[in-house]
């Protein structure tokens, strides 16, 4: 029995002898591998600075997510590495910034960015060059419509979220008030991905939907006036109101000047500048109530983790498209380098044309998985609607924070 134990003993302790060595080596392979550079390049100053901080908070969580999860396991545990680069606030200052990123960051294996279309379509220029991967959650149909091999649209383009987005709006507006919208008001900026959703309206979306554009008004951002534009949209008396700025103080000025002239017309926008948390600062609450928005991705059911991170991590009152589409682009880059096997922009950009994750919980619709132009199929979109000082999620429904409701019911 003595001489048992004894050797049972020694088997044990073997066998702890052989886990502590095990995990000695890899934690020592996971040290020695080094560690891979990922790009983010964003407004991180002037005019559209908030959108690129706050894609950058996604970033940095995922990456810490990732890495804290043992890295890439394909090259030994090796941790990701974010470089941040400023795209600035204009078209000529994001194109320099990705000259700058593709010739100070050669060890880039990939990207993400640059949030407006306008940017990323300038960016994509000087990216493609390079052959360096670039994921977008920038809606404009143009991104992917040149033939490009490196870019890869995680959204719905700006053409599929106004066909997606219109009949659902309008059904939601008809069961809400028993009565289907007619005519309709179009203010938007001139920035790419507005511009889109306007050309998808204005060639058979609007009228497909049974809807006639009664105000037609294109402005540059940003708005230094809005009373000539809601003037028009007084005396025409619109059912709807599609409004479509990309800078938070033209969102602000709108409502205001909305309220001050009293025109009581439900307004829906298409993407988040009317949804971000400086929007507070100046309108209250109960102008917005019932504002909504369609945007490529929101925080949904499933995401309250990591909406309670961005709560507590970074003092941010919810998740916008940016953090969560941002968060769900570093984890598609490690899918992509487990794929591929090694740090290379060719293997990576091959591992993305050939990926085929199935769902993923970071994106609303379709699969991660892309087509030959770089479009993420299925992709689909979020209608998120202000409640009681909060834009939530009302659409899709499996994916919803909130029933919504219509504006005066």
């Amino acid at each position: 029995m003595k001489r048992f134990t004894n050797a049972g003993l020694g088997a044990a302790m073997a066998l702890s002898i052989g886990m502590l060595a095990s995990n000695y080596a890899s934690a020592a392979r996971a040290a020695d591998a080094p560690p891979v550079a990922v790009g983010l390049i964003a407004p991180m100053s002037g005019l559209y600075a908030r959108y690129g901080q706050v894609m950058r908070m996604g970033a940095e969580m995922a990456i810490k997510d990732i890495n804290d999860k043992g890295g890439i396991n394909a090259l030994g545990g090796a941790k990701l590495k974010l470089e941040v680069i400023d795209s600035g606030d204009t078209t000529e200052k994001a194109k320099s910034a990705a000259q700058r990123m593709v010739a100070d960051y050669p060890n880039l294996v990939a990207g993400t960015g640059a949030y407006l279309s306008s940017f990323t379509l300038a960016v994509t220029e000087v990216t493609e060059r390079a052959k360096l991967p670039m994921l977008t959650l920038s809606y404009s149909d143009q991104i992917t419509n040149r033939g490009f091999k490196y870019i890869f649209q995680t959204s719905a383009t700006a053409g599929k979220q106004a066909e997606i987005a219109l009949p659902t709006i309008l059904s939601l507006a008809e069961k809400a008030s028993g009565k289907r919208p007619r005519t309709v008001a179009v203010i938007t900026d001139n920035t790419a991905a507005s511009l889109s959703s306007v050309k998808a309206m204005k060639e058979g979306l609007l009228e497909k939907n049974g809807l006639t554009l009664v105000v037609d008004e294109t402005f540059t951002p940003p708005l230094a006036d809005a009373s000539s534009l809601i003037q028009q949209v007084r005396s025409r008396r619109p059912d709807l109101v599609f409004f479509l700025p990309t800078v938070i103080s033209d969102a602000k000025l709108i409502l205001e000047k909305m309220n001050e002239m009293n025109v009581r017309v439900p307004v829906i926008s298409f993407g988040i500048a009317i949804a971000e948390p400086e929007v507070l600062n100046t309108v209250s609450p109960q102008l917005l109530n019932g504002v909504m928005s369609a945007v490529a991705n929101w925080g949904t059911k499933g995401q309250e983790a990591l909406i309670q991170r961005m709560k507590t991590e970074y003092k941010e009152p919810w998740m916008t498209q940016n953090a969560i589409s941002t968060y769900g682009d570093m984890w598609i880059i490690k899918a992509a380098l487990e794929k591929a096997g090694k740090a290379d922009r060719e293997a990576m950009a091959q591992a993305l044309r050939t990926m085929d994750e199935g769902k993923s919980p970071y994106f609303p619709g379709g699969e991660l998985k892309f087509d030959q132009a770089g479009h993420r199929l299925g992709a689909s979109l979020t209608v998120i609607q202000w409640q009681d000082g909060v834009p939530v999620t009302v659409f899709p429904e499996d994916l919803a924070l909130a029933k919504p409701i219509w504006p005066g019911k």
